[in-house]
């Protein structure tokens, strides 16, 4: 009898030593440089210290699919790395998990988390990684003499001619629109939110319409300057350093850069939710975000992250002293409330046919 007792508690233990190896995550976030310095920064040392597989899927932002699942019930999504605006609609949606921020790592000094995290980034359903930027880039080989170094140059197709490449989504490029018209960027939002603003912004953009190349993904993006074709484009900072790293002659024009923030979110009903915390503390602990800030120059959002990183690379960051004089927070509360009226007309702008003006460079 006690042999076959002690069989089965041989095959139970096995049991349990087999779930624990097993374990999954399926983590969501973006593509190419950032996801990678997410990997080499804390996904990896987190299955090694745990040994939970970690699954990546790659996506280009919005709530949708989390919508889809959520409501289904049939969540497959554990873990999602998203704009600060779509996380605000998420949780407003109760879509996501509502988090208790007492349970995230203190910072080495003991400071709580609550303490250590820079504004904004601890949210009800969501908590920050990274404050990242949305720039201007081109190739140092387009112009040999006279170059771009601010705003209005993007819209300037007579002195610097050629195609732009811009992300698809009106966030940014309304902003942008705006200030390059000449609206102070304290007031952008402001003008936005009446229809004669939204107008004036449609109409700087119908300027250089027939000159754009849409782009989805920050991968998109590089390819578009790296294959020159085009002659600036709107792009996320970090890929511009990580392609400068690989030989690329990019330029930035940090000139009103957009800075914003990435939060991780748990969608509900999922069947990992708490393994996704303990995923989500391990990952915005102190150490995985300066490690993260290792392979990608984007600002951890929490301050005893930053203290860890040499000054020579916080000098490369969007939160860097030099870089945010001009700069312009996207107001991510203001996008959450005002997407879903302003997004449908942006696609139908886009789509919209536009000709070529003869006054235009070809």
């Amino acid at each position: 009898m006690w042999q076959r007792v002690l069989v089965f508690m041989v095959l139970a233990l096995a049991c349990v030593g087999a779930q624990a190896d097993d374990r999954e995550l399926t983590v969501v976030s973006w593509d190419g440089a950032y996801v990678k310095s997410q990997i080499l920064g804390f996904i990896r040392p987190y299955e090694n210290k745990t040994g939970v597989r970690v699954n990546v899927l790659q996506y280009s932002g919005g709530i949708d699919e989390i919508r889809r699942q959520v409501r289904a019930w049939n969540v497959h999504w554990d873990l999602v790395d998203l704009e600060l605006f779509d996380a605000i609609r998420a949780c407003e949606e109760g879509l996501l998990v509502r988090l208790n921020h007492d349970s995230l790592p203190a910072a080495p000094d003991g400071t709580p988390a609550s303490e250590d995290f820079i504004n904004s980034s601890l949210m009800p359903c969501g908590v920050g990684n990274v404050v990242g930027s949305t720039v201007i880039s081109y190739s140092q080989a387009r112009w040999e003499k006279e170059k771009p170094d601010r705003l209005e140059d993007f819209f300037d197709l007579q002195q610097f001619p050629g195609p732009r490449g811009l992300r698809r989504t009106p966030q940014g490029n309304l902003e942008w629109a705006l200030i390059a018209d000449g609206v102070a960027p304290e007031k952008v939002y402001e003008v936005l939110s009446t229809e004669a603003g939204l107008d004036r912004a449609f109409e700087v953009l119908n300027r250089i319409k027939p000159h754009i190349v849409w782009w989805r993904t920050g991968e998109e993006a590089i390819r578009l300057l790296e294959t020159d074709r085009v002659a600036m484009s709107s792009v996320y900072s970090g890929r511009v350093d990580d392609a400068v790293e690989r030989g690329e002659p990019l330029e930035i024009i940090w000139d009103h850069q957009i800075w914003f923030y990435d939060v991780w979110g748990i969608p509900k009903h999922g069947r990992n939710v708490e393994l996704a915390k303990d995923f989500l503390r391990f990952a915005t602990s102190t150490e995985s975000l300066a490690a993260q800030a290792k392979y990608i120059p984007y600002g951890p959002v929490r301050q005893s992250s930053m203290a860890l990183l040499e000054p020579e690379r916080r000098q490369r960051m969007p939160t860097s002293e030099a870089h945010l004089k001009t700069a312009v927070e996207l107001n991510a509360a203001w996008w959450s409330e005002n997407l879903d009226r302003i997004a449908p007309r942006f696609e139908r702008w886009v789509d919209r046919p536009v000709m070529v003006p003869k006054t235009l460079p070809r």
